[in-house]
């Protein structure tokens, strides 16, 4: 009788991939320096069978799997759907060996059911959630409080065999200075648990600070998450706004120049968040054609992997 273990262990060993035919650019095939994976919350108007045709003719390596609430696959759903979405993934000859998450807990009955079926599909790295300041609380004490909680769930990781990494994110969240994220897993095995580190928002934050806190978590870490952005005048205070890569203030020449000097050698998630008729912020159905989100995908594709 075939187990649950054994269908997962089966799917994680690629026994599902089919190489598509006349495709030239797929995970086993395509450029031969960093992968560019798209994140697949800019294709959740998408089943999981057409979500992966359209990345792999668009030419992406492989997929960065939503897997927390309002995402491809539900937490809750993850030991039935995950597989589906995995299968249909490998089947168009990409890769998926990274999901996004809401994971901060250990304790979450949820965290080990995505996190055991996730391993077991050969999913070597999973983005957390994000965590939050209580802004009428001392910080010091809440960083020791989260640096705990961050303890359990890598020996959690551990022991099913998966990374975990937290992204830096702009606002007033734990992670946005960057050094308070350092202080979080310093003490870690970067092996089960480290940093997915985002440049537009780690610039966003440090104007010019940014490369130091590259530097600092350089050996932390797993990935990396690739968008632009710019400055805009909102009636009188200033603020941030997305845009095509390219089109910002990320020095995409210099950061790839201090990636190679720090020996980061993480792979990439591509994010489309400028305005694309929903597509940029997860919607079941897009409001513009079809053809101009992945006419954007495409573009962002190409300018990025002039450098990967």
């Amino acid at each position: 009788m075939t187990t649950r273990r054994d269908l997962l262990k089966k799917i994680g060993a690629g026994l599902a991939v089919a190489t598509l035919p006349g495709w030239s650019h797929a995970a086993t095939g395509g450029q031969a320096g960093r992968e560019v994976h798209l994140f697949s919350k800019h294709l959740q108007w998408l089943d999981y069978e057409a979500m992966a045709d359209t990345a792999a003719r668009i030419g992406f390596d492989g997929i960065d799997l939503t897997v927390r609430p309002g995402g491809h696959v539900l937490p809750g759903n993850a030991e039935r759907d995950l597989p589906r979405a995995v299968a249909a993934t490998r089947n168009a000859g990409l890769k998926v060996n990274r999901v996004t998450t809401a994971i901060t807990d250990p304790e979450d009955p949820l965290t080990l059911s995505v996190l055991d079926t996730a391993s077991q599909l050969g999913i070597e790295i999973y983005r957390m959630g994000w965590l939050k300041y209580d802004r009428d609380r001392p910080i010091p004490g809440q960083l020791e409080a989260y640096k705990r909680q961050l303890e359990k769930l890598a020996a959690l990781n551990e022991r099913l065999g998966i990374q975990g990494a937290y992204q830096n994110h702009s606002g007033t969240g734990v992670g946005s200075p960057v050094w308070d994220a350092w202080l979080l897993v310093r003490d870690l095995d970067p092996r089960w648990l480290g940093i997915r580190y985002d440049v537009r928002h780690a610039m966003a934050e440090g104007t010019k600070s940014w490369e130091l806190g590259l530097q600092l978590l350089a050996p932390y870490i797993h990935s990396l998450d690739i968008k632009d952005f710019h400055w805009y005048k909102n009636e009188d205070r200033w603020d941030v706004e997305s845009v095509p890569l390219g089109e910002g203030a990320v020095d995409f020449p210099r950061y790839f120049g201090l990636l190679e000097k720090w020996d980061i050698s993480a792979d990439m998630t591509l994010h489309l968040e400028y305005p694309l008729g929903g597509a940029d912020k997860g919607k079941s159905e897009i409001d513009i054609p079809a053809e101009a989100v992945i006419s954007a995908m495409e573009k962002d594709l190409e300018f990025l992997q002039k450098w990967a």
